[in-house]
């Protein structure tokens, strides 16, 4: 990693995401009252009282333990949309979405994320995905690899992308319903050339379950850089090929321009044909 953020530095920060899990949101996990749940963007977009007192346990600690990051949580730029610009020029940004997956936690389902990518100079050096009820992370280190790190201190395990396959075996994720309008319709239509598509509503576990090797690609169209930064470092670590749809490579301040990501560079390709190509 960069002379800027080392792996302790790391480590730190995934302490901060899985103390916030166990102050701010675990214990409201299946106890929100219904005056606690509010939508942002749309009406299937929650925010629950849980994500906003999470990330400011979050920016609290980070700016405690990082004073000279630039700190871009999902519910601090909600609030104020400026803050989002700051992460083109920022020497070392830390980027967090306190709870990925509001709407499954929300409504009782333990399939939901802490997340947080670290940007030093323009490019990812550092991810974290934390799951609060397997208590265990997933991190990545620019050049170092990716791995599954028990909170309880027992052995790391190497995570692997899954080995490239024939289409009519590979399966994963597609996030179709953000698609624009027309290429939503095309996609959707074409979906049956693979083995299977599904989704769990939340990028955390996606990426998770595509960097551990239990399926073979995801597709997404909005880019936030707090759903997709820590999943995309820890999948490229984990071995894998992603790019925009135009094959153009994904970059910390791309908000656009969809992304596909796969086993390998020809998988990519075979997906792409085939979700994107009459």
């Amino acid at each position: 990693m960069t002379q800027s953020f080392t792996r302790a530095d790391l480590d730190d920060l995934a302490a901060i995401l899985a103390a916030a899990a166990d102050v701010e949101i675990m214990p409201r996990f299946k106890r929100l009252g219904t005056d606690e749940v509010t939508t942002k963007s749309g009406p299937q977009d929650f925010v629950t009282i849980a994500d906003q007192a999470a990330e400011r346990f979050i920016q609290a600690r980070v700016a405690e333990r990082f004073p000279t990051a630039v700190f871009i949580g999902e519910e601090t730029t909600a609030a104020d949309p400026t803050r989002l610009g700051r992460l083109a020029g920022a020497e070392l940004a830390i980027i967090v979405d306190p709870i990925d997956g509001t709407f499954n936690f929300a409504n009782g389902m333990p399939l939901f994320g802490v997340m947080a990518a670290v940007v030093a100079g323009g490019e990812t050096v550092g991810a974290i995905i934390y799951d609060p009820i397997g208590r265990d992370f997933a991190l990545a280190v620019k050049g170092e690899g990716a791995w599954l790190v028990p909170r309880d201190g027992g052995p790391a395990r190497r995570l692997r992308v899954a080995a490239a396959d024939d289409l009519r075996v590979m399966h994963g994720p597609v996030s179709w319903p953000y698609l624009p309008e027309g290429l939503r319709e095309d996609v959707a239509r074409r979906l049956p050339r693979l083995w299977g598509s599904y989704g769990y509503r939340n990028a955390a576990h996606e990426y998770r379950l595509l960097s551990s090797g239990g399926c073979h690609f995801l597709l997404y169209n909005r880019l936030m850089p707090w759903d997709h930064l820590p999943g995309h470092l820890i999948h490229t670590e984990a071995g894998g090929w992603s790019a925009h749809f135009d094959g153009t490579p994904y970059v910390p301040t791309d908000l656009g321009g969809g992304l596909l990501l796969a086993p390998d560079r020809e998988s990519w390709q075979r997906i792409h044909d085939a979700l994107f190509q009459d």
